[in-house]
């Protein structure tokens, strides 16, 4: 059987209006990597026995605390028996109450700048999700920043934000840990809180999930902070990075798609 993979894209804070599109996206490249996409905002289905199908679980532009605490314990259940994790774009402004889904994702969202055209520099370029890539690849999105920096928890990373190609005023409603209730304006804030890091990392991938418990069975972690305009879901480049990052992700052969020992997945 193909691998299973469940796209979680419900949202308690800003709503993406590029959810809709990168849904049809995703159901239309599914045959491409030889996958069954299921599409839910059902927080129900964060159950230990409907979770058991699957072999990943990817958070599509998720906002706020999308889980409830018996979902959140399903969740992490299912990381423990080597459940695979994928998230894109907004994934990392959601469940900011929940210590090892910020292990698993590698790191919260903090603001942006204002969305513009701007480089991002291909740190490995033998990554399924970054093979297909210019060393430099300009291209109109948000170029995330991050309250820490995913490389604490050994991810490697494959996407880098440079940052001399855009410009630093921020249209953001969070910064500093403050939520704003309208847009605010800032030029440069200078000293930033929050360090993600240098080089400034907007895609990387963890090899053995952070998330997982002691004596669980990791799988794989993949997140890429592109992703937010409505345009970049039809970028047939930038849909090669995601399906390249999915793909690696259910490769690792955790889960039952790909390993008959398996304790959750698609059964094969």
């Amino acid at each position: 059987m193909a691998p299973r993979i469940l796209v979680y894209s419900a949202t308690a804070g800003f709503r993406h209006d590029s959810i809709p599109a990168s849904i049809e996206a995703l159901k239309a490249k599914a045959a491409s990597i030889d996958v069954i996409f299921d599409f839910t905002e059902d927080k129900d289905q964060f159950e230990d026995g409907n979770l058991a199908r699957y072999d990943a679980v990817l958070f599509l532009n998720n906002s706020g605390i999308v889980l409830d605490d018996s979902g959140k314990a399903a969740f992490q259940n299912y990381l423990n028996l080597g459940g695979n994790f994928i998230g894109v774009h907004c994934a990392s402004d959601a469940l900011r109450d929940t210590p090892f889904f910020l292990r698993e994702i590698g790191a919260y969202f903090d603001y942006h700048p204002d969305i513009q055209e701007s480089v991002v520099d291909v740190q490995d370029r033998t990554h399924p999700s970054t093979i297909m890539l210019p060393a430099r690849w300009r291209l109109l999105d948000e170029m995330y920043n991050f309250q820490s920096d995913p490389r604490v928890f050994g991810a490697k990373v494959l996407l880098t934000a440079d940052e001399s190609t855009y410009e630093g005023k921020v249209s953001i409603q969070r910064i500093y840990g403050v939520l704003y209730t309208q847009p605010h304006y800032f030029q440069d804030p200078g000293v930033r809180k929050f360090d993600h890091g240098l080089p400034h990392p907007i895609a990387w991938y963890q090899s053995e999930g952070a998330g997982v418990e002691s004596g669980g069975i990791a799988g794989r972690s993949w997140y890429t902070g592109l992703g937010h305009c409505i345009e970049i879901w039809s970028d047939e480049l930038f849909l090669a990075h995601v399906l390249g990052g999915i793909k690696w992700a259910i490769d690792s052969k955790t889960t039952l798609a790909l390993n008959a020992s398996g304790k959750v997945g698609n059964p094969s």
